[in-house]
């Protein structure tokens, strides 16, 4: 059945250790979903995919060095993956030169490709439901690109796994809370536009993923403009032990909106809660975002 799915996909085994993050299974899913939306048919072999997988892992993983040869072996044990040889069934392992070297290609297992061929709901379906439980909303339509996921003209029916997929209704009530605290300012840039007196390019983010266990709740959260939001979840931008605005080394921009919105930001203290009584961000919830999220 679908719901055996999503529900598979939705409980893969993932390296751990402590509070780091490891997408790596997620984000070569994705990607093999992509190709299977483009070409069912097709292999992939390790030796013409491993950049595109590297690019992924580099862009939306931790900023720790990495290799996709982990996930294109370990995916395997989760049931939705296989891995042939020139010599047949079967992964080399995980090491990079074995499998360069043995021709490996992996493809989606034999019973997940039937099930997607048999419901074209299916692939949107597991696509939002790795994107929801790994990966922050501003950061989905980017992923979606890069893994060649086609999620505008799919079937966008998601099956409804309560357990997996946060209520919306949480992440109003939290957008809500925050903006009325932040007094509907950002708290990088103080952007505060509003269209027929309601708030306009304002958005609740999380310093702590949902995805990765963080609270819906004000000490976790920040108000920001869209365009800071995009930033932070994608780790140009982040905070320091004393809530001051951070910016990666690896961030590049002439312009002067560049200079004036992203360069000058570093060192800025954070706009805090106007209300008093409002918790600022937690400092275990900024190191976290430092460590795992800030391309430092």
């Amino acid at each position: 059945m679908e719901e055996d799915w999503v529900a598979r996909v939705g409980a893969l085994r993932q390296w751990t250790s402590g509070d780091e993050r490891a997408p790596h299974k997620p984000l070569l899913l994705l990607y093999a979903l992509g190709r299977f939306q483009a070409a069912p048919q097709s292999e992939l072999r390790y030796t013409e995919v491993e950049k595109d997988l590297a690019h992924l892992l580099r862009e939306y993983g931790p900023p720790r060095r990495t290799s996709p040869s982990y996930p294109f072996h370990h995916l395997v044990s989760d049931g939705v993956w296989e891995v042939r040889t020139d010599s047949g069934p079967g992964s080399p392992g995980s090491a990079v030169r074995e499998l360069r070297a043995s021709g490996a290609a992996g493809r989606l297992a034999p019973p997940l490709r039937r099930a997607l061929s048999a419901d074209p709901a299916l692939l949107p379906a597991l696509a939002h439901t790795l994107l929801d439980l790994h990966f922050p909303p501003s950061l989905h339509a980017d992923i979606a690109a890069d893994a060649g996921l086609d999620l505008e003209t799919a079937d966008m029916a998601r099956v409804p796994v309560r357990r997996l997929v946060r209520d919306p209704g949480n992440a109003a009530r939290l957008r809500a809370r925050v903006l009325e605290a932040y007094g509907n300012r950002c708290a990088f840039c103080g952007f505060d536009g509003a269209l027929g007196g309601r708030p306009v390019g304002l958005e609740a983010a999380h310093v702590r993923w949902w995805a990765f266990k963080g609270p819906d709740h004000l000490s976790n959260a920040l108000c920001l403009c869209s365009l800071h939001h995009k930033l932070f979840d994608k780790g140009v931008l982040g905070l320091d032990p004393a809530l001051r605005i951070t910016v990666s080394r690896r961030f590049t921009g002439a312009g002067a909106a560049a200079r004036s919105q992203v360069r000058e930001l570093a060192g800025r203290p954070v706009a805090g809660p106007d209300d008093d009584a409002a918790a600022p961000v937690a400092e275990s919830y900024a190191r976290w975002h430092s460590t795992q999220v800030f391309r430092g």
